[in-house]
């Protein structure tokens, strides 16, 4: 016998005590073919002589032969030991479920995350808007101070607009102080806190306040 032949007698023998299960010749194949290149002809050769040897137990079924490793070889199992086997067995299915629960609301957060600004954006986003409101106050003022006179249709564009920008002002505003509470539901400390350090200005804190529509 060729030493390829004993390697795949020792590789089929070892296989069959690890899985401690009925296997046929095919079965065995397709298993161990890919990893140790073993061809169906020598699997079917050694589990028969394996067989043979009193190494494995070979059952007939019609007319498919059923292998499994000697039972008499392993240490008999009591029923308080099976119990106990049964026991863990269902602790850690509970247990892989639990982890894969907790693997898919990890990953629903993280896509969240992925999908939301960072901290940088939020604070270029926020700076921006007083930059744009600043803005429009300022262009209001200068419109509600002039001298000149105005004509009906030009003062009805006037708070047409400035009634858009105050809308608009609000929904900005709305709008990054929503995108602040989703940070702040993971910042360890207080908004002020959080505020201060990022440095951004509230209207509040610039002494602006927002006009009524």
């Amino acid at each position: 016998m060729s030493k390829k032949d004993n390697g795949g007698l020792t590789v089929i023998f070892a296989y069959l005590n690890e899985k401690n299960r009925p296997y046929s010749a095919q079965d065995v194949f397709n298993n161990l073919q890919k990893q140790h290149g073993l061809g169906k002809t020598a699997v079917v050769k050694a589990m028969e002589q394996l067989a043979l040897e009193g190494k494995i137990k070979e059952k007939t079924y019609g007319k498919q032969k059923i292998y499994f490793a000697d039972q008499a070889q392993f240490a008999e199992v009591s029923e308080a030991d099976l119990k106990a086997i049964d026991s863990r067995s269902l602790h850690l299915c509970a247990e892989v479920r639990d982890i894969s629960q907790g693997c898919r609301q990890l990953d629903t957060e993280l896509k969240e995350l992925n999908s939301s600004l960072t901290t940088e954006e939020i604070i270029s986003e926020i700076q921006e808007l007083k930059e744009v409101c600043s803005g429009y106050s300022e262009h209001l003022e200068k419109i509600k101070s002039a001298t000149n006179h105005v004509t009906p249709e030009q003062k009805e564009m006037v708070y047409k607009e400035r009634h858009l920008y105050v809308k608009e002002w609000k929904k900005r505003k709305r709008l990054a102080a929503d995108m602040m509470s989703s940070i702040l539901e993971g910042y360890p400390k207080t908004k002020k806190q959080f505020l201060e350090e990022v440095g951004v200005e509230t209207d509040e804190d610039c002494k602006v306040a927002m006009p009524s529509t």
